[in-house]
């Protein structure tokens, strides 16, 4: 990650973070990003310990619907008469 970055650039590095955050504040920002970084890390094994979980996971047999019986439904007299057909004059 840092292949390219030499002493040099390292040093200047090292005097921007003094002149701005001051040497007291600098150990407490190393600190929470070391934090940040462990809960980060703990977040993904946890992700990815549930979907291993998930996967590994037989699919539970759903239960079967009891299908309720009904009464047929009384029969409709259709009418066998024509409407009069309206015309829509423009």
């Amino acid at each position: 990650m840092f292949e390219n970055i030499g002493f040099g650039e390292l040093l200047i590095i090292i005097i921007v973070l003094i002149v701005f955050f001051g040497p007291k504040r600098i150990p407490d920002i190393a600190q929470s990003i070391g934090k940040g970084i462990r809960e980060f890390k703990r977040a993904m094994k946890d992700v990815q310990d549930e979907v291993s979980r998930s996967v590994n996971e037989e699919p539970k047999p759903k239960p079967k619907e009891q299908k309720s019986i009904e009464e047929p439904a009384p029969e409709q007299k259709v009418s066998t008469e024509s409407q009069p057909k309206t015309e829509v004059k423009p």
